[in-house]
């Protein structure tokens, strides 16, 4: 059986296919595109509106991961105002509003990634996008940027049953369930722990958006360059 497997790496190596058959599923915001500038400028425009200054970039950037509820209640609690509820629903349809209207003022792909993703592709690998942002959003970002012709599927947050964490939200963007043929691919906790509860491999981005110390998100692997995914799963797969 190891000796079979050998040769059918072999021939894929010979045919230019070295990752057929891998399902690689991306996160977006933080992993293939730096949506921050413009997530923390649609923030700062919406607390504005009750009268606060922009939020602290630094601390807004690390919640992009947690969606745009989280950094709008967390420049309130950094302002000190008590919105209720309600208040903060409205504020989340403004934000939603602004945001798609200007969605890439001032987002662009992180470095490597074009590159990276036709090579990839070059290689065998079906790529697809697994973000908790809403499909609605992903995929007009995606387009606007010029990458979506790189995914067979870009599955948002709103769309599955359940969003990252769940393991379901990467099985559903993979299209299958062989667990040794999908790699997650992403920059925060939800990622890392959707990755383990589905039990396949995942890559930690280490440029990305995290508030939480990158030691405790137990990552399969960790890289700092996005241009370093293709050499890891080269050796890792073949």
């Amino acid at each position: 059986m190891e000796k079979s497997n050998r040769v059918r790496r072999h021939h894929r190596k010979l045919n230019g296919l070295a990752l057929d058959g891998l399902s690689i599923c991306f996160d977006l915001d933080g992993t293939l595109v730096d949506t921050a500038p413009d997530l923390v400028r649609v923030t700062s425009e919406v607390i504005a509106t009750r009268s606060h200054g922009s939020v602290d970039y630094r601390r807004a950037r690390a919640a992009v991961g947690y969606g745009s509820r989280r950094m709008i209640t967390d420049a309130l609690t950094a302002a000190g105002d008590m919105a209720t509820d309600e208040d903060i629903d409205a504020m989340q349809a403004d934000f939603l509003a602004r945001y798609a209207q200007t969605i890439d003022e001032l987002s662009q792909p992180f470095a490597g990634v074009e590159e990276t993703l036709v090579l990839l592709q070059a290689l065998g690998a079906e790529l697809s996008v697994c973000t908790n942002k809403p499909g609605w959003l992903a995929r007009p970002l995606l387009k606007r940027l010029k990458l979506d012709h790189h995914f067979v599927r870009i599955v948002g947050g709103d769309e599955p049953a359940q969003k990252k964490p769940a393991a379901g939200h990467i099985f559903e963007t993979a299209g299958h369930r062989e667990r040794s043929r999908i790699v997650m691919v992403g920059d925060s906790w939800p990622d890392m722990r959707a990755a383990q509860n589905a039990r396949v491999h995942a890559i930690l981005m280490t440029y990305g958006y995290t508030p939480l110390p990158q030691i405790r998100l137990r990552a399969g692997t960790r890289l700092s360059r996005f241009r370093d995914i293709v050499p890891t799963l080269l050796t890792r797969y073949n």
